[in-house]
């Protein structure tokens, strides 16, 4: 199979898994009342309201930034100045094609909120997140360098040995991290699950950019 067709097929999978929510919202469509929930606030009370047909808004948005980040994060070792095409080229598919999943899945949750309004939206969103940042938590020690995806700091830039140690690190902060915030969207209520995601991630990020600091300040004193 030639490699221009691999390409294609990709895309046409990337579109079929991205139109799931929409033809989701075409199905539900008559059932619905004239005026539906489109916002929700941290308990899951609608605070927001529109036309039936908004209920395409949502998959819509979502399909053209899945689409448009499939394309971009599939094809970053073309543009990446560093060239670690043959490194990261499979690794850059298999995320992007991750998140394609995540924004199908998300765009599913948005139109069953809208269809059933409650606390649905509000008690999966974090704890999907979670189940992203495990994803990413594995394959991030994998990642090579380079200026887009990782956490992209000017010592782990500069040097491969601080990126290596750094994202090895922080793989598994992150998975740690991910099942803890998929763990408090279940069990806590609504708001508590907001703040408890907020402060997970901030560490998620604070840890390894500091343990990379420290690590490149060490470097230079050897």
């Amino acid at each position: 199979m030639s490699r221009q067709l691999n390409k294609v097929i990709e895309i046409l999978v990337v579109v079929l898994l991205l139109s799931i929510p929409i033809i989701y919202a075409g199905i539900v469509y008559d059932d619905l009342p004239n005026t539906i929930p489109i916002h929700f606030d941290l308990k899951g009370n609608p605070d927001g309201f529109g036309s039936k047909s908004s209920i395409f808004l949502g998959p819509f948005i979502l399909f053209a930034a899945g689409l448009f980040t499939f394309l971009m994060i599939s094809n970053l070792s073309s543009i990446d100045p560093k060239k670690y095409k043959q490194e990261n080229e499979l690794l850059f598919k298999k995320l992007a094609f991750l998140i394609v999943i995540f924004l199908s899945a998300l765009g599913m949750i948005i139109v069953r909120s809208s269809v059933a309004p409650g606390n649905f939206l509000i008690r999966n969103l974090f704890s999907m997140l979670g189940c992203l940042f495990i994803a990413f938590g594995y394959f991030m020690p994998s990642i090579g360098p380079n200026y887009f995806v990782g956490l992209r700091l000017p010592w782990t830039l500069e040097s491969a040995d601080n990126w290596k140690a750094t994202h090895k690190m922080a793989g598994k902060w992150w998975m740690v991290g991910g099942a803890l915030q998929v763990i408090t969207g279940f069990i806590l209520p609504a708001e508590a699950a907001a703040i408890s995601f907020f402060i997970i991630m901030t560490l998620m990020v604070a840890v390894p950019t500091g343990f990379s600091y420290l690590k490149f300040k060490k470097d230079q004193t050897d």
